[in-house]
């Protein structure tokens, strides 16, 4: 659940200064450092209440959400933001969120989807793209960095939610033909890990005549959980290496409860939109693949809607049996896996900040932990705000310091290959026989900064495994983001060195790292591949 700010050519500026600190925090240029499980290897699947990888490795997925593929402007919300895309991919997998799900409509999928509000002078490489192709290149990115991406069907259109999974105008034969087609369409890319299917069923109209989602109430044309079943196992008969993520419902008869009706003749259970998986247990969702299911709930706090609960005499220690019952239970009974899909706040009550503490607490420390992915990244939620800044670069640190505890960067694992390679030994690192060639192209500059792309072409006649290439920046210049390798600055040289999925440079072959850089716009000078001058 979440209210964009509107975007007039420009970011609507939040008040911010009730959510935490605006307190400065560069660009790491460093990987994230290493930590137990990471997003493991190759594709993942569930084991009780676990979710593990190839290797029977658990992993816990401590992501984030960023927005925007679901609204007018059909691609990610801050891309008309001074800081590049990269950068703030880079900036999440520094912080520690090795997952990133993302939010998308029908209506970006379409043919003929066109994607607005991106700043063409920071981001000349995402102009003419279309919403799919932008789509791909941030996927090809977190995959490099070691993150994993959940695919999320927000909307039917960029108009608003629904309570149903279809509309008058979105069939449900669309909505799972869609879902085939992302399926088939990043089949081999083991940074994909799933889909959520259908954010935040909910219930409407009122009971005997509800007209909103149930759960296990029978009816095909609102029973979310027999929903769930046709799309995820049309989804895995495409690809069946993925995970299929479930949200709960509001309230499980489909209707409004007495909360707005004032029957209380029918006085029911409900909970957020797709945050009440009461009733999982008694109606599973049956998968036709194995070890496939993760249930995901979603959980907010006052900034979102004042419940009961926040005002009980014993607050915050009644929380655990509220999450017990609505979902927690899935994982204490060793059901199935919780991903929490959505939480947040934008921490304005001082109740707020209490709920997250607790709710971190409760999901458990380390690789064991249940996995969840934060609302948001984006500063524009207009009931949460997020985890960056107004201006997409610098970070709220007051919810930033609660999360932290619980973040397992990303490490290894995922990328764009199907089948990760494994590195050979430390002392293969020759270099080229017959020298390298280097090239450079300056792509963009603004005030302050610039971004450019080095070729270094291994002019030799063996490959060079791992490669690594250097250069010299004049003093002043530091590095703010790269890809294409894992690029590090120390003083004023520059190290790229070979990422995991693409450690050969073949005799004859060429690579190119793109780079952003704060400073004056400087060539690279003294380029060097594995130590030989170019």
């Amino acid at each position: 659940m979440h209210r964009p700010t509107a975007l007039g050519g420009a970011l609507t500026a939040l008040a911010t200064a009730a959510a935490g600190v605006l307190v400065a925090a560069a660009v790491s240029t460093t990987p994230a450092a290493a930590a137990v499980g990471g997003t493991g290897t190759g594709y993942l699947h569930t084991s009780g209440n676990k979710i593990v990888d190839s290797t029977g490795a658990t992993v816990r997925l401590t992501g984030i959400n960023w927005f925007g593929m679901e609204t007018d402007n059909k691609t990610f919300h801050g891309l008309w933001s001074s800081n590049p895309w990269r950068g703030q991919l880079d900036k999440m997998a520094s912080l520690g969120y090795n997952t990133l799900r993302i939010p998308y409509s029908n209506d970006a999928l379409k043919p003929g989807a066109t994607a607005s509000g991106i700043n063409d002078f920071v981001n000349p490489d995402l102009v003419g793209l279309s919403p799919l192709q932008i789509l791909d290149k941030v996927i090809d990115y977190a995959g490099g960095k070691g993150m994993r991406v959940i695919l999320d069907r927000h909307r039917p259109t960029a108009a608003g939610q629904s309570p149903l999974w279809y509309t008058s105008t979105v069939s449900e034969a669309t909505w799972i033909n869609d879902w085939k087609m992302l399926a088939q369409r990043y089949a081999g890319n083991p940074t994909v890990i799933g889909a959520d299917l259908h954010n935040e069923p909910h219930a409407e109209g009122t009971n005997p005549a509800a007209t909103g989602a149930c759960w296990g109430c029978g009816d095909t044309a609102r029973d979310w959980r027999l929903a769930a079943e046709r799309a995820g196992n049309a989804i895995l008969g495409v690809q069946p290496n993925w995970l299929i993520f479930v949200e709960g419902v509001s309230c499980p008869s489909g209707g409004l409860s007495n909360v707005w009706d004032g029957d209380t003749s029918n006085d029911e259970d409900c909970g957020w939109w797709g945050g009440n998986l009461t009733k999982a247990k008694d109606f599973p969702v049956r998968l036709n693949v194995a070890n496939r299911l993760v249930y995901s709930p979603h959980e907010y706090a006052t900034s979102v809607y004042r419940q009961t609960w926040f005002d009980a005499p014993d607050y915050p220690a009644n929380m655990p049996a509220i999450w017990d019952r609505y979902w927690g239970y899935l994982h204490k009974q060793n059901i199935a896996p919780i991903m929490m899909g959505e939480f947040g706040s934008t921490l304005a009550d001082p109740k707020d900040k209490v709920w997250l503490e607790n709710l971190m607490a409760y999901t458990g420390t380390g690789v064991n932990g249940m996995s969840f992915t934060y609302w948001s990244w984006n500063p524009n939620s207009g009931d949460t705000g997020g985890i960056a800044l107004d201006d997409w670069t610098n970070i709220n640190t007051t919810k930033q310091a609660i999360l932290q505890p619980y973040l397992i960067p990303p490490v290894g694992g995922g990328g764009p290959s199907p089948t990760p390679t494994t590195p050979g030994p430390t002392p293969t690192t020759p270099a080229p026989t017959g020298g390298c060639t280097a090239s450079y192209q300056q792509v963009n500059a603004w005030q302050g900064g610039f971004q450019g792309e080095l070729t270094v072409k291994n002019a030799g006649t063996a490959a060079v495994n791992p490669w690594s290439v250097t250069w010299a920046w004049p003093s002043g210049v530091s590095l703010a983001s790269g890809w294409n390798a894992t690029v590090t600055q120390s003083g004023t040289t520059v190290t790229a060195a070979a990422p995991d999925w693409s450690r050969s440079l073949a005799a004859g072959a060429s690579v190119t790292i793109g780079f952003t850089a704060n400073g004056a716009a400087s060539a690279p000078g003294t380029v060097k591949l594995n130590g030989t001058a170019c």
